[in-house]
């Protein structure tokens, strides 16, 4: 891992090897987060707070040209 990070540094890739592990790192948690989020998904659908007030709006709001 340490070659890989140097190799990283070397060739211009990374600014650091703490820089690597970093975005590494931070990108590992966005993937979990989203992850977590289709889990949720999953379990509970898509329909949310907002679908009855959408629904009605379509139905009772007029739009003029």
């Amino acid at each position: 891992m340490v070659a890989f990070l140097d190799r990283a540094v070397a060739t211009g890739k990374a600014t650091s090897r703490a820089a690597l592990v970093a975005a590494a790192v931070e990108r590992e948690m966005r993937r979990q987060a989203a992850d977590q989020d289709a889990q949720i998904l999953r379990r509970q659908g898509s329909a949310d707070d907002l679908d009855d007030l959408v629904r009605w709006t379509g139905a009772h709001v007029v739009v003029e040209d």
